[in-house]
This record gives structure tokens, C-alpha cells and sequence, in this order.
């Protein structure tokens, strides 16, 4: 013990055990975030005007002060990450699944990749010998142009400025409607292209006796040989019932149409997606107990049914969420008496404090709708290895 005006000898044990201190290693001291910087940390709050906490907070160090690493460790995401597939349309051209565990940024970059970077087969040329219709030419091209092709592009090669068209970079199709005086108007659809494996049968330039014609192609040989899949399955526009044209009497459309491997950065003809969006998991929780009138009337102003009563017995009704996954944020349940119109000298009350509408950051619901050229499993299967294929060119370059 000292008295004032003393010092005091520090000893070793004590220099010793000030460098080792640690306010965190004492047992008193709760571990991990405060509930608050937790929350902010993993939710995205829905308020009645705007959402709040937003970002991600993305620094390794940012929670040091109370002890928590923030930083991204390979063996945490290969444990937290998990894909589980919802649902599965009756034509297996759209895909609803939950990415669990990853960034926005990462799901952000599935998505683009799906609009823009996976190759697909489209027609890029179309060559109108007759065009009666109508439809101008360069309409009914554009047409041509967006009309989805059933043709695995792994197969194919990119056909560059400098490469002729052949069986192993070009699909052609040719179209002839014909509507005759007296009939009817008719429709052109998809089903009507008929695909020419032995390439383009329209005449370029013709050659002399001893020679065959000069087409628009140079096929060696037909694609039903070069490519033993379409030998029993021809390929086929993804879907047999799109609208091209309506003919009226006496028109008529001959043309032919070439396809070739492109992406949709180049143009949107060539996305293998209709769209690919994805939204951040709904949470809905209920602050407070909401009962009786109150509770039919949170049900009755949710147009999304995501709320529904429970029976508690004696006559006593209590509001529950029985389906959050359905809520679209429209905030209804949270307006001031639910967004009715109150008379005057009824009491208004403010709802919010009874719900708290929350959004999960690392829980995303995914949706891809194929536009039928390929599967959307096996579309969300390449973006993963372009995004695979991606990252291992920038550690090759950083290397």
C-alpha cells in the first residue's frame, strides 16, 4: 500500500501482465455484438418512409472494438452457404431457389452473368427472297431475331468477320407462308421454320454447268452427321406457338434465317434469360400481441395475405405470420390504421410499433425464367463457372 505522494515500483509481473490484458477475456464481459450492431449487421429495416441500414459492412475490422472478426473466411462461407431449390414450373423453364450465405454483390454478379454473358444460338442474318406481308422487311427481321432457338451452343463455334459459315458455327432455317386469294388471314408461327441441316439452299451465285450454285453457306457436310444429337431430335425453335407475322390474302413470306453463337452483351437476342432477378428474403415480426379487432384488421389491410388469425379460445382472436415469404413490403401494415381513412374524433393509432418489417442480407430468393434454349438449372450451372473462370483471371494476374 502507498500513501499520497508515493510512487509506486511497477514490477515485471505487472508490465507483463498489462502487455497480455485483455477487457475481452474477462468473464464478465459478454461476448459477440450488442443486439442492436447485430441487427444492423443482418437486416435491412423496412420503415414506414424508407429503408434503413442498407449496406453491407463488408471491412474485416469493423467490430474489432467489441472483439468480432468481421473478415470472410473461406471455411465459414463453404459452411453457411447453402442453395435450396423452392420451386420448379410445370415446363422446367423457371427456377425459384434460395441462395443462403453469400453477398449481395455475389448474387448481383449471377444475375448479370445470366443476362449478359452466357452464349446462346440466334438468328443474326435473315435473307427475304419474298415479302408481300405487312410487316417491312427490317420488322420482320427483328422478329426473326428474337424468336429463341432450341440448340445446346456448347456444341457450336463463334463464327468472327473473317470465318465462313459452316455446320460448325451456323444453323439455318427457311420460312415460305403463303396465304392464297379468298382465304382467310393466316398466321405465321415458329413452328413453320423448318431447319436445314445441309445449310442455306438460297442461291448466291450461280455457276457454270459443271459446278453446283454458290449459297450463303459452305457446308461440308450436314449437321445431322456432324452432330450425332440432332440426328433423331432436329433442332427446333424453343417454343412452336410465337407469332412472326398474320398474312392476309395474297401475301406471302419466303425467307431464310441463319443463327449463330453469340451473348447478350452483344445483343439482348442472344440472353438465354427472359429475366433474372432476385429479392432479399421478407421477415415479418410482430412486435406486440395483436388481438381481436385489431388483429382482423391487420389480416383484412395485407393484399398478400401474409397474416392470419389463430383462435385462442373463450372468443379471444390473436394475429399471427403464417406466410412472410409472400410479403412484398407494400407497407400496409404498417401505415397509420392501416392506411384507412379515419373519421374525425376516431382515435388513430400508429401500427408500426406493432410490426417490424425486416429484410434478411445474406438470404436471397432467386428466380430464373429461361427463355427455353436451355434449362435454367443448367443456365445458373455456367454462370457459375464463367464466375469461377473470372475470379481465376484475377488471381493469375495478381499472382
Amino acid at each position: 500500500m502507498t500513501t499520497k505522494g508515493e510512487k509506486r515500483i511497477v514490477s515485471e509481473e505487472d508490465k507483463i501482465f498489462a502487455k497480455n490484458f485483455n477487457i475481452m477475456d474477462h468473464p464478465d464481459i459478454p461476448t459477440g455484438l450488442p443486439p442492436h450492431l447485430q441487427l444492423q449487421r443482418t437486416r435491412v429495416l423496412c420503415k414506414n418512409d424508407a429503408p434503413i441500414h442498407t449496406a453491407s459492412v463488408s471491412y474485416s475490422g469493423a467490430y474489432n472494438a467489441v472483439g468480432v472478426d468481421n473478415s470472410v473466411k473461406l471455411e465459414n462461407f463453404s459452411e453457411n452457404f447453402k442453395v435450396d431449390v423452392i420451386e420448379i414450373s410445370k415446363d422446367g423453364m423457371e427456377l425459384t431457389f434460395d441462395m443462403i450465405g453469400i453477398d449481395a454483390a455475389i448474387a448481383n454478379a449471377f444475375r448479370r452473368i445470366l443476362l449478359a454473358e452466357l452464349p446462346t444460338m440466334a438468328f443474326e442474318k435473315v435473307f427475304i427472297a419474298n415479302n408481300t406481308s405487312i410487316v417491312q422487311d427490317e420488322v420482320l427481321a427483328q422478329r426473326m431475331g428474337l424468336v429463341p432457338i432450341a440448340a445446346d451452343p456448347k456444341l457450336f463455334e463463334y463464327l468472327s468477320e473473317n470465318d465462313q459459315p459452316n455446320e460448325k458455327n451456323t444453323i439455318v432455317f427457311k420460312l415460305h407462308a403463303k396465304c392464297a386469294k379468298g382465304e382467310g388471314r393466316k398466321k405465321v408461327l415458329t413452328e413453320q421454320l423448318i431447319w436445314l441441316p445441309n445449310g442455306s439452299e438460297l442461291v448466291k451465285e450461280s455457276g457454270d454447268s459443271n459446278s453446283k450454285p454458290k449459297t450463303y453457306t459452305s457446308f461440308s457436310r450436314s449437321q445431322k452427321e456432324s452432330f450425332p444429337e440432332f440426328a433423331d431430335n432436329p433442332i427446333t425453335p424453343s417454343y412452336p406457338d410465337i407469332l412472326i407475322a398474320k398474312l392476309g390474302p395474297g401475301h406471302e413470306i419466303e425467307l431464310e434465317a441463319h443463327a449463330v453463337k453469340g451473348i447478350g452483351k452483344t445483343h439482348a437476342k442472344w440472353s438465354p434469360v427472359a429475366t433474372a432477378w432476385y429479392r432479399m428474403l421478407p421477415e415479418v415480426i410482430l412486435l406486440g400481441e395483436v388481438e381481436d379487432e385489431d388483429a382482423e384488421r391487420l389480416v383484412k389491410a395485407c393484399p398478400e395475405n401474409v397474416f392470419d388469425i389463430e383462435d385462442m379460445g373463450n372468443g379471444r382472436k390473436r394475429a399471427t405470420v403464417a406466410r412472410p415469404r409472400d410479403c412484398t413490403l407494400c407497407r400496409q401494415c404498417v401505415r397509420q390504421n392501416y392506411g384507412e381513412e379515419v373519421n374525425k374524433g376516431v382515435e388513430e393509432k400508429e401500427w408500426i410499433e406493432n410490426v417490424s418489417l425486416r429484410r434478411v442480407k445474406n438470404h436471397f430468393i432467386f428466380k430464373i425464367e429461361s427463355t427455353g434454349s436451355l434449362p435454367p438449372d443448367v443456365l445458373f450451372t455456367e454462370a457459375v463457372k464463367i464466375l469461377e473462370d473470372k475470379c481465376e483471371r484475377v488471381i493469375a494476374n495478381l499472382s
